[in-house]
């Protein structure tokens, strides 16, 4: 066991309180009840941090505006159980309470949320949209701790009618703690095509967090008595400074926000130091720079832009033929084609640095958890995207598609190259591999 009931003596390690925030689907509001959950017992004077589980970039910006920390992503496969032990461990030396926020349905997945919560001994609070029901609340959430089993610590009821509706479905629970509710709300957090808007295009943000943390019923009695945690962190590992005095230039802004922080923290660790700027804003690619990373976004959303900022573009095709080195995932990779067809189908044209199109479609072309077998070994990550690539370029290789505890070998993304420049609609999480993170950012040789 990597988690334990807090029994330490000596003061070395501190107890916290951890769960996991889960529910029998998307859609019940996980989100919702952990932003809520986390600015409450913030206001209430705890010190709190936040994960997510799984591969996601929208929710832990939200995550993050609701606990003021940043929100690192948790996952037995891509991101190891090892390395997210250690967070835990780093978290709860700092936090008084770790909220970690599940995916889909409790169960959904391999490994799932379920698994996480197992591997660490953390219960499960359950998310239930009680809109609809009143009772059978219990039958859902009995049925959630014993298919796994889970060590199931409570219920957070979400959009409850009334303190009746809240009392019917306290009892039906019998032993189950109703730990918190919350009604219906009136301005949920909104959304779009990959999930939730980006936390500063929600007008009133910080307004709606509040108001959430006020409406939210919390049982503090219940709360104090869930089991506290202590985790033992294993070895840091010391990464060699393969980007030693390197400067790597970071697309960020609203079209390119999908990146992780542990990425950040990976590249740091190797030595580099990250200068962001905003295409968006005309920025051209910063002097000095050595490598570029363009990671995912919502091009798609500001194409009209992405066009007129001729600065930015002539900077980009200078270093691309200059031969730095570049990375460009997902919307990184869009930006660097002929054209881009939005979903309006408007087409812009983007800086042809790759032949082809991109064009936006309705359905999902891309889910889920992928490798790249790299020289330097396999680089964990994901895919997900609503856009297809038209393109008569090869790919120089292939992604693997994980279903499995292993990649099942069939065929995921494109890996595109030219040159130094590298590109795919695949996200890679760079502490999977430091080593093949790094080899991205230096020259190959001819």
């Amino acid at each position: 066991m990597t988690a334990m009931a807090a029994m330490d003596t000596h003061g070395a390690e501190r107890a916290v309180t951890v769960v996991l925030v889960s529910a029998i689907a998307s859609g019940q509001g996980k989100t919702t009840s952990t932003a809520a959950l986390a600015r409450k017992l913030a206001r209430l004077g705890k010190s709190v941090r936040v994960f997510k589980t799984g591969p996601d970039f929208i929710d832990p910006m939200m995550l993050e505006r609701a606990s003021r920390h940043a929100v690192q992503s948790l996952d037995l496969w891509m991101v190891g159980q090892k390395q997210s032990q250690a967070m835990l461990a780093q978290a709860a030396q700092q936090a008084d309470v770790i909220l970690i926020e599940g995916v889909m349905g409790l169960y959904d997945g391999n490994p799932s949320s379920a698994d996480l919560a197992r591997a660490f001994a953390v219960p499960v609070l359950a998310v239930v949209d009680a809109s609809a029901m009143a009772q059978t609340v219990g039958a859902v959430v009995m049925g959630l701790r014993d298919f796994g089993p889970v060590q199931l610590a409570g219920v957070v009821a979400n959009r409850v009618a009334s303190t009746g509706h809240a009392r019917m479905i306290a009892e039906a629970m019998r032993d189950i703690p109703l730990i918190a509710t919350l009604p219906r709300q009136q301005q949920a957090l909104p959304e779009r095509h990959l999930g939730l808007v980006l936390p500063d295009e929600v007008v009133a943000l910080e307004q709606i967090l509040d108001r959430l943390a006020d409406q939210l019923e919390l049982d503090l009695d219940a709360w104090d008595a869930l089991p506290k945690l202590v985790f033992s962190p294993p070895a840091a590992p010391i990464l060699p400074s393969l980007l030693s005095g390197r400067t790597i230039a970071i697309a960020r802004d609203a079209a390119f926000a999908f990146l992780y922080p542990a990425n950040l923290d990976c590249l740091r660790e190797l030595g580099a130091e990250p200068v962001f700027f905003s295409p968006l804003n005309d920025e051209p690619v910063p002097a000095g720079a050595d490598a570029l990373y363009l990671p995912g976004g919502y091009p798609e959303l500001h194409g009209q832009a992405l066009a007129r900022a001729s600065r930015w573009q002539q900077s980009m095709r200078k270093v691309h033929a200059a031969g730095m080195p570049i990375l460009a995932e997902c919307g990184g990779m869009m930006v660097l084609t002929e054209k881009l067809v939005d979903k309006q189908e408007s087409t812009w044209p983007m800086l042809g640095l790759l032949p082809g199109t991109v064009v936006m479609q309705n359905r999902l072309a891309a889910l889920g958890a992928q490798a790249w077998n790299t020289p330097q070994g396999s680089l964990r990550g994901h895919a997900f995207h609503y856009s297809r690539f038209e393109t008569p370029m090869q790919p120089q290789m292939y992604t693997q598609k994980h279903t499995q505890k292993h990649a099942d070998g069939e065929a995921g993304e494109a890996v595109y190259c030219d040159g130094n420049l590298t590109a795919s609609y695949f996200h890679s999480y760079f502490p999977s591999n430091p080593q093949a993170a790094a080899a991205l950012f230096l020259r190959r040789k001819p």
